[in-house]
């Protein structure tokens, strides 16, 4: 790495990106840009591909920084092109940021800057990157609601509804380049937008066609992912014998490429599936192969799921002693792990197989051992403490803080309620109903002498005498004179300063004249026509720029809770398991409130409502036992 020019560093470093080594890559990139270059083209490049580097490396923040640099530079060349795309990849990092706001206004600019210059190809790329953030932003904002799909509120609709249309212009420029890899990813986005808002048949159009092109190309991932999103959408139509075909199509491949966890899921829907259509042989057959590769992976929410499915399997099937197993298990996980909804769950169904077997209180506790109980009431203080630590003001424990409160505490106490002079006058002047027809300066002046008399020794100003009502300057001293001299050469200087041209700070930039005079030309014109920046490019980079005080910012500890969200491998992203949960919380009275008949006359699966085939298939052990008496 050593000796090497920027050109040749900033080569190997995009050998390396591309073989897969992007950490090696970005190595090179910024030692190039240590070596430094005074041509912006090739800058500009290793700006690009650093910030792209980093995107897949998850350093966020930096790409971002990287981006922003390349798009300064962009526009100081005069590049469209280049302000296009890095346009496009400034939107991209800031939707994974959560920036949603910020990322539609530089995917627009993109946009925008692509049919100016009648570039179809970048005009696609453009669409499909703004519903992608229109997607995501509808997709997280649904998510704080809990509402299931097609349920959301007005907002996220109209989020992911602007996504589809993007996504279907998207297509249609797709299909004219005859571009069958972009085609079937924008199916593939369509399906999964439309599956969130409630339309499964249009959902279950675009998955099969996205099946189809991955076919065609022998993408197995893609392929896999297709059969999965066909199985969810048949779910929510309650035509779960469609669904359970495609999740075995999806067992099938995760067997195949090996990997585990996705093998996990499909086990998981499998064992949902069949439970919707009262398999329950089977249902517990495939949450059994869930739960042995969550031991496996050590994947501990997936683990209580899967005893939480096969405590309701056993319990359909009468054989209350395997539930209250299950059952017992999933309680000892959703207090080791914080879930409280699921040990509020776990503890109604403990309670409800103890009585059906006639087990009291009593016979046992619903912790298991009294040791059991005792950590995890230990596991819960423990956790209130780190939650009262995170609330911790640490900064106003520092030495200095105490110090600075003390002495601003014995400043309260000597003056309460002071207020500066002219402060003080003005706020009078204002409850007055004055208005302010004098200067601040005159204000100044008339107060001066007054203050002069209370001044310390050697100020800049001379000292004062007042007799009467007259006031007699006396002469400066020469010291005097040059301290105010020395004050206002100062000011001047700082004058100088704001009028000066700010050159931008690009990293690795080599500068010299016809490079300064570049940039200061940029600076003053910002285009090629000798124009002004347009308004919506100024917003852009203001709203960019807000984004880097929040990278500044040290973030909050998450929660238990939202690390372990992130960690749950072997369970599907788009699940139904908080459905299934739901509705097993009215399992009670459902078992109070109907009639043995009315379980029967909800036999059929395939007809009949989601819900109300969830309600059915899930009934409780305590409603068998009923109707054999």
């Amino acid at each position: 790495m050593e000796g090497g020019t920027c050109m040749e560093l900033a080569l190997e470093g995009e050998r390396l990106c591309k073989g897969g080594d992007c950490r090696a890559g970005v190595s090179f990139f910024e030692a190039a840009i240590q070596v430094g270059t005074a041509d912006m083209k090739t800058l500009s490049a290793i700006y690009s591909q650093l910030g792209n580097a980093y995107f897949y490396l998850g350093e966020y923040g930096k790409a971002l920084e990287y981006h922003k640099h390349d798009l300064t530079l962009a526009r100081t060349m005069n590049d469209p092109l280049g302000e296009a795309k890095a346009s496009g990849n400034l939107g991209n990092t800031l939707k994974v940021l959560g920036q949603f706001d910020e990322a539609i206004l530089c995917c627009k600019r993109h946009l925008d800057i692509s049919r100016e210059l009648q570039d179809t190809v970048g005009e696609g790329r453009a669409l499909y990157n703004l519903g992608n953030v229109y997607h995501a932003k509808g997709k997280h904002a649904g998510r704080m609601g809990h509402q299931d799909p097609g349920d959301f509120p007005d907002d996220v609709k109209e989020s992911l509804q602007r996504a589809a249309e993007h996504y279907e212009e998207n297509l249609k420029l797709v299909r004219e380049l005859g571009d069958r890899a972009a085609q079937g990813r924008a199916c593939g986005n369509l399906g999964n937008t439309h599956y969130l808002l409630g339309n499964f048949s249009q959902a279950i159009h675009y998955h099969e066609e996205r099946l189809k092109i991955a076919k065609e190309f022998g993408d197995k991932a893609a392929e896999r992912r297709a059969y999965s999103n066909l199985g969810n959408a048949h779910v929510f139509l309650g035509e779960f014998g469609e669904a359970a075909e495609h999740y075995l199509k999806t067992l099938q491949i995760a067997r195949e490429i090996g990997d585990r966890a996705v093998e996990a899921q499909a086990c998981y829907s499998l064992g949902n599936t069949y439970t919707l259509l009262r398999d329950y042989e089977k249902a517990i057959y495939y949450h059994s192969l869930h739960l042995q590769i969550a031991q496996e992976l050590l994947d501990r929410v997936g683990e209580g799921r899967a005893c939480w499915s096969l405590g309701n399997a056993f319990a359909a099937l009468g054989n209350n002693e395997r539930a209250l197993e299950f059952a017992t298990k999933h309680l000892h996980i959703s207090v080791e792990i914080g879930d409280q909804t699921g040990q509020q769950t776990a503890e109604s169904n403990v309670t409800d197989l103890r009585s059906v077997l006639g087990i009291s209180d009593t016979d046992g506790m619903l912790c298991g051992e009294t040791d059991d109980c005792s950590d995890a009431a230990a596991s819960r203080q423990a956790r209130l403490r780190r939650i009262s630590m995170e609330n911790m003001d640490l900064v106003s424990q520092s030495p200095s803080a105490k110090a600075e409160k003390s002495s601003d505490g014995e400043a309260k106490r000597k003056k309460p309620d002071a207020l500066p002079p002219f402060a003080a006058s003005t706020h009078r002047a204002a409850a007055a109903g004055l208005a302010p027809d004098r200067s601040p300066d005159d204000g100044l002046r008339r107060r001066q002498p007054n203050q002069m008399n209370g001044s310390v020794p050697g100020a800049a100003s001379g000292a004062t005498l007042q007799i009467g009502n007259h006031v007699a300057v006396q002469p400066q001293t020469e010291e005097q004179k040059n301290q105010l001299m020395d004050m206002i050469a100062g000011f001047q200087a700082n004058r100088l300063n704001d009028q000066r041209a700010v050159l931008p700070d690009l990293p690795g930039l080599q500068t010299n004249p016809a490079v300064i005079g570049q940039l200061l030309a940029s600076s003053s014109h910002g285009g090629s026509q000798g124009v002004g920046l347009d308004d919506s490019f100024l917003e852009m980079l203001m709203r960019c720029q807000a984004t880097r005080i929040e990278d500044q910012r040290s973030s909050l500890p998450i929660s238990a809770r939202e690390a372990r969200s992130v960690s749950a491998p072997t369970v599907p992203d788009e699940d139904f398991f908080n459905l299934i949960q739901r509705i097993q919380s009215g399992r009670l009275e459902d078992q109070r409130s109907h009639l043995p008949e009315a379980q029967e006359n909800g036999s059929s699966s395939g007809s009949s409502s989601l819900r109300s085939s969830f309600k059915n298939s899930l009934k409780g052990s305590k409603k068998g036992s009923k109707k054999k008496k």
